[in-house]
């Protein structure tokens, strides 16, 4: 595929996103749900190699190269790895699916009821090498406590501050401050993002445009205006925390946004299974999730 396949792919699949992009931080906890105990690895380089191998085998699945799987999130080290004799992205877009670039550095303490993204010197050189190993696009988190005015603008402004970065170097960033679906005041939380990035997409250059990875909002359709912006090529949601029943039934009352989902794709898979069982509960969690993003 193309750039322009590429954002064609995006811009109007009716599938959704995977996110296949758990860090070091995540990766154990991913790996236990897998039925990896911590006891099968021993330091960085055998947990991340036993994390590849459960991303390769839900990449080479059947069933990912439906077409109802219309993009991939990767970690650096999947990008930088090989699935059957091929760099990550090319296998992926070999199987009809765009590859995207984890980018953030992680989150910093929590400060005016959110937390914003860690320093990243090293985004320019990330950048490039994405870019030069056939990556889409980019996707960074920071996290959204409480509904403080004053943070929640500080941690959007954030987002669209290195999202620019990130359009400069010719990739789509996708822009995800989520916020927690345990917030007391959630519903207030997220009707203050939804001002402070109509702000940052009204502040775009004509021509420009980014995505949003958000949480399932508290109010159905709450995001519909961020939907139909010029400004905006798609919206994805994050499961962020729900199980997958419960993730698709919020997702498929909201018209246009299409899932990108992590722990709600991969929650039923097991290193344990065979082939044939694996294959069909991913290819069942895919089929549900896809038809939830394609609800609306």
């Amino acid at each position: 595929m193309n750039q322009q396949q590429m954002t064609d792919k995006i811009a109007n699949g009716l599938g959704f996103i995977a996110a296949l992009d758990q860090s070091g931080g995540s990766t154990p906890k991913a790996l236990r749900a897998y039925g990896v105990s911590d006891d099968e690895w021993s330091g960085d380089e055998e947990m991340f190699g036993k994390i590849h191998e459960m991303r390769s085998r839900v990449i080479t699945s059947p069933c990912f190269a439906s077409g109802k799987v219309i993009g991939a999130i990767l970690f650096e080290k999947t990008m930088d790895s090989e699935v059957e004799g091929k760099p990550t992205p090319e296998a992926l877009k070999d199987r009809g699916v765009v590859p995207f670039l984890k980018v953030d550095k992680g989150l910093a303490d929590e400060a005016n009821g959110v937390q914003l993204m860690n320093p990243n010197p090293d985004l320019d050189a990330l950048l490039a090498k994405g870019k030069s190993k056939g990556v889409f696009g980019t996707k960074m988190r920071s996290v959204i406590n409480s509904a403080n005015a004053e943070g929640i603008a500080a941690n959007v402004a954030q987002q669209f501050e290195v999202g620019r970065q990130i359009l400069a170097s010719g990739l789509m960033p996708i822009l995800e401050p989520e916020v927690t679906i345990s917030a007391p005041d959630r519903a207030e939380a997220e009707e203050l993002v939804l001002a402070e990035i109509l702000k940052g997409l009204d502040a775009l250059p004509e021509g420009q445009q980014v995505m949003l990875k958000l949480t399932i909002p508290k109010k159905a359709n709450l995001y519909q205006p961020l939907v139909d912006h010029p400004k905006t090529l798609r919206v994805v949601a994050l499961s962020g925390g729900f199980v997958r029943e419960e993730a698709c039934e919020e997702l498929a009352v909201n018209t246009g946004m299409i899932a990108s989902f992590s722990r709600a794709l991969l929650e039923e898979l097991r290193a344990q299974m065979d082939d044939v069982q694996f294959d069909e509960a991913l290819g069942e969690a895919i089929n549900h999730i896809q038809r939830a993003s394609v609800a609306g």
